[in-house]
């Protein structure tokens, strides 16, 4: 009756395509759509190669037709070393009062309870995230007081109602967008907000669980995320084991595992089941079958989720947009850099308005440098000779130029020309404001390889926020048949743009038809990092065609293979 009431759920719902860029390498090697998109879900949308491992682990799995999707929930958990001193609670009273509810999830405060959503429309939920983040990045509290509460049954900090309620709002605000844009059920959380460190514990254990939790610092330094994160809702009810030990199947109805499998029990199906014995269904493979006791452990019940994607959400934390060719995001701190990871850059350049203009302006990670010097030494290789190079002014694309450069062995024989021209459309810029782009004066000082006699074709002060589709399909045609009658000497002129740039530049060089502006949106999502087009020109017929480039696309994770002829030319 419970999966009959599951896919009541999900029978008459409308199964649409996802125009996520990972899906398309899977349905290139074979994986039915809805299949692929499962798989996708399933890891978190993370990689290709993550969603190819998956359906190998499932490729016996009963329930991999099954429409059922996964449920998501919104939580605000914190990290640093707060997150370290609840961790050491946790550890620390499971071993002194045993396990209790609480331990059977990560330190958290509820946003939106768990809800379900198609797995074709989970990346909307994505975007409506980061799109309410940004509208409540100047609200978030700087910090968060919290106040330890402690009751026979619970113990737990509550958090201050006026910091609460600008939660609340976020969280109300994420729920109606989803619930409007994604077809989802959505709750708000409307309790007092608080985050347990124990809960259905022994009466006798309190006083031990309140000294241990007085040792808990609330003020230490902490950052907040908004994290959102799926469960199997077929699995909702049951115990989670732990695999031990490898257990080879001695017969048909037996379960294969590995060390470290975690495998989902309905203590209710055990009645009937041997001594000794357990049925149960492998998360990593989906299969189903009898498996020794003995060779498990409890497990907790998070241990099954997946993360899919997070926002920072305090006002002296502030999440840069990603640039044009990295994995990473960056971080300011109190106004000043702080470099989380080895991917962030080491340092950033000096520019004098606030560190703050890094927000809408960011800078290429470590890997994004990487990139952009193999895509030059490739280029190199192939014997291509750059003799001009224009760039996009966003500090993301002057570097990946200047690096490109750098594998070319080009720097500084040719100088970048900066054009505002070539910026994206300004109807996606989050922050709908023009970004403070380094001036050139700061990108000399930044030992950038700039060309200070270049003309601008477009003035930065011509861009102006979110312009009409009309208005950015003009401004790119208008600037590349500029860039074009200036570079009048043979040899190759180097762009380096956005995303869009590689659809609204050449379909106008090439004399195509603008795209519709939905299908155009589209089509961008599909553009990996690095990205390229080539066009080269016809001078006896007086036109310029696309061709292939001379180099092969740089595939890694995410970074999908390029198909310019069904991406850039399809309609």
């Amino acid at each position: 009756m419970a999966e009959a009431q599951l896919y009541a759920k999900v029978a008459n719902k409308h199964r649409g395509r996802s125009s996520s860029a990972l899906l398309e390498p899977l349905l290139a090697k074979g994986f039915p759509a809805h299949i692929a998109q499962k798989a996708l879900v399933a890891t978190g949308q993370k990689t290709t190669e993550d969603a190819v491992k998956w359906l190998h682990s499932h490729c016996n799995d009963p329930s991999l037709d099954d429409p059922i999707p996964q449920e998501y929930a919104l939580y605000l958990c914190p990290t640093g070393r707060l997150h370290s001193r609840l961790q050491d609670f946790w550890k620390e009273s499971k071993r002194q009062c045993g396990k209790n509810r609480a331990h059977e999830v990560f330190p958290h405060i509820t946003l939106c309870d768990f809800f379900t959503c198609e797995d074709q429309k989970v990346e909307l939920l994505y975007d409506i995230l980061k799109r309410v983040g940004d509208s409540f990045s100047q609200s978030f509290p700087p910090s968060i007081s919290l106040t330890l509460h402690a009751s026979p049954s619970y113990l737990g900090f509550f958090i201050d109602d006026s910091q609460a309620n600008v939660f609340k709002s976020f969280a109300a605000a994420f729920a109606s967008e989803a619930s409007a844009l994604a077809d989802c059920h959505v709750k708000p959380s409307l309790k007092q907000f608080h985050l347990t460190l124990a809960h259905r514990f022994y009466p006798h254990h309190q006083k031990t669980l309140e000294q241990l939790a007085k040792c808990i610092n609330p003020g230490e330094p902490c950052q907040w995320v908004a994290a959102l994160y799926s469960r199997d809702m077929r699995f909702v009810y049951y115990q989670t084991l732990r695999a031990l030990f490898q257990y080879k199947p001695q017969n048909i109805d037996e379960l294969m595992i590995n060390a470290g499998d975690l495998i989902y029990v309905n203590p209710a199906q055990q009645s009937d089941v041997s001594e000794g014995w357990v049925i149960g269904t492998s998360h990593r493979t989906g299969c189903r079958g009898f498996l020794p006791e003995n060779y498990t452990e409890r497990a907790h019940e998070a241990d099954t989720w997946v993360k899919h994607r997070h926002l920072l959400c305090e006002t002296n934390i502030t999440q840069l947009l990603p640039s044009l060719c990295h994995s990473k995001i960056s971080c300011l701190v109190s106004g000043k850099y702080y470099r989380a990871d080895l991917n962030f850059p080491s340092s950033l350049p000096r520019q004098k308005d606030s560190m703050k203009q890094f927000e809408c302006d960011p800078p290429l990670s470590c890997c994004g440098i990487f990139q952009s010097r193999l895509i030059g030494e490739a280029l190199l290789e192939q014997e291509v000779t750059v003799s001009y190079v224009y760039s996009s002014p966003a500090l993301r694309c002057v570097q990946t130029a200047q690096h490109v450069l750098q594998g070319l062995k080009l720097n500084p024989k040719v100088r970048i020309r900066v054009e505002p021209g070539l910026f994206e459309w300004t109807k996606w810029e989050a922050s709908r404001a023009i970004p403070n782009f380094m001036t050139t004066a700061e990108l000399l000082e930044a030992s950038y390889n700039i060309d200070t006699s270049y003309r601008t074709h477009f003035s930065l002060s011509s861009l102006v926020p979110s312009e009409s589709y009309e208005d950015y399909v003009s401004r790119s045609s208008a600037v590349i048949k500029h860039i074009t009658s200036a570079c009048p000497s043979k040899g190759v002129i180097l762009i380096v743009g956005h995303g869009s740039s590689l659809a609204s530049l050449t379909r106008a060089l090439a004399g195509l038809p603008s795209r519709d502006s939905g299908n155009f949106a589209q089509m961008v999502r599909k553009i990996p990092s690095l990205g390229m087009c080539f066009c080269e020109e016809q001078k006896e017929e007086n036109k310029w065609q696309m061709v292939n480039p001379p180099v092969k696309t740089l595939t890694h994770g995410a970074n999908t293979v390029f198909d310019w002829r069904n991406t850039i030319l399809e309609d």
